[in-house]
């Protein structure tokens, strides 16, 4: 395993001590960078509100190690599969959204969505040679627009 995600397995299960949750953390790495999986009796605070704890263990992972990780590699921390079922549901919107832009010749504005989802979307419609993906906005305000070439 990578020393960074080692690192970070080894901090994030500090921190979950400290905060004295029940739960303990298993690390990989992969081709999309460090992934921990985070189980036990306390799952439930990591998913609720659509996993914001598990948003921010990731930002706080990132601030500390990010500089080590090459730029295609992230964190992701997850929970009974909760990023799994989240990307496939963010890959079945993209492909909605480039259905209605062919159909209505217009371009499709999403609603607010991390910068880990909204790269879900980038990534999933980037083979189609008729459709940009493109955020737009600034900070907390951005947004993904899928449009014609």
């Amino acid at each position: 395993m990578n020393e960074i995600c080692q690192q970070a397995e080894e901090f994030l299960t500090g921190v979950l001590t400290n905060l004295r949750f029940d739960l303990s953390v298993s690390a990989q790495w992969t081709d999309e960078g460090c992934i921990l999986n985070l189980s036990g009796d306390d799952v439930h605070y990591l998913l609720s509100e659509n996993g914001e704890m598990l948003d921010a263990f990731e930002t706080l992972l990132f601030q500390i190690y990010g500089r080590e990780l090459d730029r295609e590699h992230r964190f992701i921390c997850d929970a009974d599969g909760f990023r799994q079922t989240r990307k496939a549901e963010l890959q079945a919107m993209a492909r909605f959204a480039a259905q209605q832009v062919r159909k209505n010749d217009r371009p499709f504005t999403f609603g607010l969505l991390n910068s880990t989802e909204r790269r879900v979307i980038h990534l999933t419609l980037q083979k189609e040679e008729d459709l940009l993906t493109e955020s737009v906005g600034q900070g907390r305000d951005r947004r993904l627009q899928v449009r014609l070439k």
